[in-house]
């Protein structure tokens, strides 16, 4: 039986060390040198000598177990050796061999020894016999910093998920929880000092009708983490080697510690709980010394609970017309010999960063505190593109690359109307694994500084942590290989087809992901009688495969590889395959022309994208929640070449999501045409956005309903092909309209 682990890419006349073995690893090693023969594991003990050794020997059982491996054992003289080696350099790097006799890790280091475990865990996991291929694989990471943020200010999860979550990160070799704790939206950490920062601070009125349960009475959301929790969910981190990095906002992005304690604001207008809006929101802590007591205050007792050296302040996005219109701000700049608010704010955050440096921590902080002076030991995390990761590195800080929005997981990961909510703007998963993490405007002296890669998942859209799942896998995984394997050694086309071994990973530990990309999209147009249909595959992984007789799709099954012309009738199923492996779901049509006469928005064009954005409504419909997909300032949809012959009236589903955006001045763009009845229409105008409206739909007893209606009119006959662009009349943004779907009716 041929072995999973060297089924090898043979290239002709090419040197060894450039072929690309196909093995069930990820990330991918620095080097792997396939061997004669193979090991049989399946009654195989484990040796291990030391506290290190035996902790990676009992992470390689449990994982083996759980993955529905054999059970297996230790033993004094096992077979599998796990062996500490001085010679074997790099804080994170092991040596793995695998031969007909038997199996050794070695490391100099504990996290060596545990990623060996989990390297030789994934070789098992993919064996379909209980062998594993000889195999010598010297490995380290390209990078020391591999990290992932979580957002659990704007969405709060419980702690039993950022545990699993960090059990995730293990498994892939991520090393760096930067963990947002504090934001307008909510404060997530108990101070035992400031107690109001969780009795007032941790909980906010969701917006919309989602703030009001079914009595009418206002819904209080949010939680936070104890001290307890946060102790056990750190020493759970540092048992699988992944620093927990917490976030403290300052000096924005702080309306809910205001809200707890107004005394800290730089306004006389104090907020009274934590926002329920996304976006900017103009809240700053004040320039007084005893705002700065309560900020070490709160870092007193931050540190003691992260052992980390790293300690992120945050720093973005600090809009300055509180400090502008705020004396004490402006005596402030005086005593300082300030003559801008820009270095105000560099001499906050650097006040900040001594504090830290005299406790033996490091300040981490957004690209944003480049702008005025900080420690020289400061470590910018570049979020405006690449660069500030540029200036930080030419400047001789060392830099992490969390570039927005290629990096950041709040945007979605295919054009599929199945998508979870998130941010317009498709970041897929070969997006992020061809990312060029060496940026050009740097010398090699210079690349340096750049010590580490980063995601972020901003949760403004992640309600829940099934979302977050599917936002973050297998995209943190792409992350992951970009950290770790050095760039010679990576290849979409291998990390596309190892993908399918972390699937199967995933699934065998229950894990969730985003299988929307896997499954197939189509389209359908009719032709002089006959029906047209396209099928693509978003992920571009595996081989998309079709059967038009009602059958299952099976490996055998014809690949796609171009327009299908078919009769009315014909069931049409199709499903991607990685060799004899289905991926993702199939999909089912019954292929008619009706299909051809109804649209989801999500196969519409956006007339603007200026903040485009797939959106979660308040209302059940059916007991689900709908995505809603649209352009939060000009909402609206073109049809391109609607067939409109014999259409003779048009019906819509719509729905409404609330406008909880704080975009400033920008809320003025956003105009919409004066409703002529009580609740406003649908209007439909024919080639052209700015042609005459041709029907206009009451919304009527929708405006009641705070899911998906159904809205039904005439539209006066056409001929031939026309583009229909949809709109929305209303008074105000809040709640914004939003189209589903549309379908043309014929006459009878």
């Amino acid at each position: 039986m041929r072995n999973l682990l060297i089924a090898a890419v043979m290239f002709s006349g090419m040197p060894a060390a450039r072929a690309e073995p196909v093995l069930p690893l990820l990330p991918a090693p620095a080097s792997v040198v396939p061997q004669p023969g193979s090991f049989f594991f399946s009654r195989a003990a484990i040796a291990a000598d030391d506290a290190g050794s035996r902790a990676a020997a009992q992470r390689l059982i449990g994982l083996v177990a759980r993955t529905g491996g054999p059970k297996l054992v230790m033993a004094k003289n096992g077979a599998i050796r796990f062996r500490r080696d001085p010679s074997v350099k790099g804080e994170e790097a092991y040596r793995l061999r695998v031969t007909p006799a038997g199996i050794t890790i070695s490391a100099a280091t504990d996290t060596g020894l545990f990623y060996g475990a989990t390297t030789l865990w994934q070789l098992i996991a993919g064996s379909a016999n209980g062998r594993i291929g000889a195999v010598s694989i010297d490995d380290a990471p390209a990078f020391a910093w591999r990290g992932v943020m979580i957002d659990s200010a704007r969405h709060f999860q419980s702690a039993a998920w950022i545990k699993q979550f960090i059990d995730r990160m293990a498994m892939d070799k991520l090393n760096v929880l930067h963990w947002h704790l504090t934001d307008d939206q909510g404060w997530r950490i108990q101070i035992d000092k400031y107690p109001r920062l969780t009795a007032i601070g941790a909980w906010r009125q969701p917006a919309g009708a989602a703030g009001f349960d079914a009595s009418g009475k206002p819904v209080r959301y949010g939680g936070f983490y104890t001290k307890a929790e946060i102790r056990d969910i750190v020493a759970y981190a540092a048992a699988r080697h992944i620093t927990v990095v917490p976030e403290i906002e300052l000096p924005g992005h702080a309306t809910a510690a205001i809200a707890a304690y107004p005394r800290l604001g730089s306004s006389p207008a104090s907020p009274r709980m934590p926002e329920n809006r996304w976006g900017v929101l103009p809240n700053l802590y004040n320039t007084d010394d005893a705002t700065f007591a309560f900020l070490t205050g709160v870092l007193d007792e931050v540190l003691a609970l992260f052992p980390s050296r790293y300690i992120h302040v945050g720093g973005d996005e600090a809009v300055k017309d509180q400090w502008i219109a705020d004396p004490r701000a402006a005596a402030r700049m005086k005593s300082l010999g300030l003559t801008d608010y820009e270095q105000l704010q560099g001499w906050y955050v650097a006040r900040i960063g001594d504090y830290l440096a005299k406790r033996g921590r490091k300040l981490v902080g957004w690209d944003e505190i480049l702008d005025g002076k900080v420690p020289p030991s400061a470590i910018v995390m570049s979020w405006h593109g690449i660069d500030g990761a540029v200036k930080a590195a030419k400047a001789g800080h060392d830099a992490i690359l969390a570039p927005s929005p290629d990096f950041y997981l709040d945007h979605i990961q295919s054009e599929s109307d199945d998508e979870p909510p998130g941010r317009g703007g498709v970041m897929d998963w070969k997006h992020i694994y061809t990312f060029d993490v060496a940026p050009a405007a740097l010398t090699p002296r210079e690349r340096k500084y750049l010590i580490g890669v980063q995601v972020n998942l901003w949760t403004e859209h992640v309600r829940t942590t099934a979302y977050a799942d599917r936002m973050l896998w297998p995209r943190a995984s792409a992350l992951a290989e970009l950290g770790w394997t050095p760039a010679a050694q990576r290849s979409w086309r291998s990390f596309a087809a190892r993908l399918p071994a972390e699937f199967a990973r995933y699934r065998r530990l229950g894990f969730g992901y985003d299988l929307t990309p896997l499954e197939p999209l189509a389209s359908f147009d009719a032709d002089g009688g006959k029906l047209i249909v396209k099928l693509r595959q978003p992920a571009g992984v595996g081989v998309l495969r079709y059967t038009a007789d009602g059958s299952t799709p099976t490996a055998a099954s014809p690949a796609y590889e171009g327009t299908l012309t078919l009769a009315s009738g014909v069931k049409l199923r199709a499903r991607a395959f990685a060799g004899s492996e289905a991926l993702g779901f199939g999909r089912d049509w019954v292929v008619s022309e009706a299909l051809t006469r109804t649209r989801r928005a999500g196969e519409l064009e956006l007339c603007s994208s200026s903040v485009a954005l797939r959106l979660e409504d308040d209302g059940a419909t059916d007991g689900v929640r709908r995505v809603h997909w649209g352009d939060i300032m000009h909402p609206c949809w073109i049809w391109k070449q609607a067939k409109l012959d014999d259409i003779v009236s048009l019906s819509a589903d719509v729905g409404q999501v609330p406008f909880n955006f704080s975009i400033g001045a920008d809320l003025a763009k956003v105009v919409f045409d004066k409703p002529r009845t009580p609740g406003g229409e649908l209007q439909i105008r024919l080639d052209g956005c700015d042609r005459p409206v041709v029907a206009s739909i009451p919304l009527g007893a929708a405006t009641r309903n705070a899911g998906v209606s159904t809205i039904a009119g005439a539209l006066p006959r056409q001929r031939g092909r026309h583009d229909l662009c949809m709109t929305f009349t209303q008074s105000g943004p809040a709640p914004l309209w939003m189209l589903d779907r549309l379908t043309l009716v014929p006459a009878r």
